[in-house]
């Protein structure tokens, strides 16, 4: 068995009232001034937890510039207030991008590396800050993650991988998700069974990332719909967000594969967000690769409710069925061209697909550019 590193934050709180343990925690370490990066639709929920932190002496500095996906230039600016400010500790509270952007500012506010130095994978060497992340979606996993996505001047996105972006604590109420729209519910909640689909799928999988793997595809195809039919369904969020983690923490040791890779592209030249790129390209790559390793998806299949076929290939086919209701029953598209996206566009994507290869070499079966057009058509 090959060799596999798994590095989770020093401490993880999961369930709900973690919000209010994260408030007692952080007074506990002596920290007094607290650059926090969150969302301005937040404000009323936050009040009362930094009105405790400021009565203990805590000077918090709120930063709600981050409003889609984050550009260099943007984390540029939130450094400089960093370090005007003089923080002792960064603290996300917000989605995805909110939480990659705290990781990275933690990590250079007192590194002597460039973010020219540390872009890519394993290139960032030290992290000085406290950093603590609350993710407010249920999605990205980046709040056990090493892993932060940022888009370059040329709208491609670029990623900061090193084990000094773990956080050193990771905060998940799932209370914090329950005001979400379904919209977004559903598209990060299609991202989160996407890290955990194509960790367990992948070229370089482990027995155990398998573990978290499948329990988190199990998890959020079970109780995806119901938090998008009812947001208050607040154990449907809990297993959602229990999942969504699990697929954070399938990131570090495994990583994803083609469906990520040839999201990307969508979000460069359609600006299609994250989460609903991955839905519309997931059930076609699913069905891609099962020429490849048909158990593989048939255990998916299995674990996404499929009965058992004559072969693993037919079962297998019957879990792309049940992907494919699953988005639709969440109210997302299925297609391309429900999304927006020109036909005539398809060859141009399908280049900047094969460009991602840190992502395509995980994946099970090679990628060509005449391959990623054939998926690109098949999901057209």
């Amino acid at each position: 068995m090959k060799e596999i590193v798994i590095l989770n934050p020093n401490r993880v709180v999961f369930g709900e009232g973690s919000m209010q343990r994260f408030v007692s925690d952080f007074v506990e370490r002596g920290l007094k001034k607290m650059f926090l990066l969150s969302i301005a639709e937040l404000n009323t929920t936050l009040a009362p937890f930094l009105q405790q932190l400021q009565a203990h002496g805590v000077a918090v500095f709120v930063d709600e510039s981050i409003v889609g996906e984050p550009t260099f230039e943007d984390f540029d600016k939130i450094l400089l207030k960093a370090k005007k400010f003089d923080a002792d500790s960064i603290v996300g509270i917000g989605g995805g991008s909110v939480l990659d952007v705290a990781k990275l500012v933690a990590a250079q506010l007192k590194n002597s590396q460039t973010l020219e130095e540390v872009k890519g994978n394993g290139n960032l060497k030290e992290r000085q800050t406290y950093v603590a992340c609350i993710p407010t979606t249920s999605g990205t996993g980046s709040e056990v993650s090493p892993n932060a996505i940022f888009v370059n001047n040329q709208g491609e996105k670029v990623g900061v991988i090193s084990p000094y972006l773990v956080p050193d604590a990771a905060y998940v109420d799932p209370v914090l998700t329950v005001l979400l729209p379904k919209k977004i519910t559903a598209a990060t909640g299609i991202d989160a069974l996407t890290h955990c689909l194509e960790a367990y799928t992948n070229k370089f999988a482990h027995p155990f990332v398998d573990l978290y793997a499948l329990e988190g595809v199990r998890l959020i195809a079970k109780y995806l719909k119901r938090a998008c039919d009812d947001g208050t369904d607040l154990e449907a969020r809990t297993q959602v967000a229990l999942g969504s983690m699990y697929g954070g923490m399938c990131l570090g040791p495994v990583n994803t594969a083609a469906v990520h890779a040839l999201s990307y592209p969508l979000g460069v030249e359609y600006h299609i967000p994250h989460g609903l790129s991955n839905a519309l390209l997931l059930p076609y790559v699913m069905e891609y690769n099962i020429e490849a390793d048909a158990s593989k998806y048939e255990r998916i299949a299995e674990v996404l409710g499929a009965e058992k076929k004559a072969t693993s290939k037919e079962t297998a086919l019957e879990g792309v069925k049940i992907m494919k209701q699953l988005i639709v029953d969440c109210g997302l598209p299925l297609t391309l061209s429900e999304a927006g996206v020109k036909e005539e566009s398809i060859p141009q994507l399908a280049e900047g697909a094969v460009k991602v290869q840190r992502l395509l070499k995980n994946n099970i079966r090679e990628i060509a550019v005449d391959d990623a057009i054939a998926i690109y058509k098949a999901a057209f």
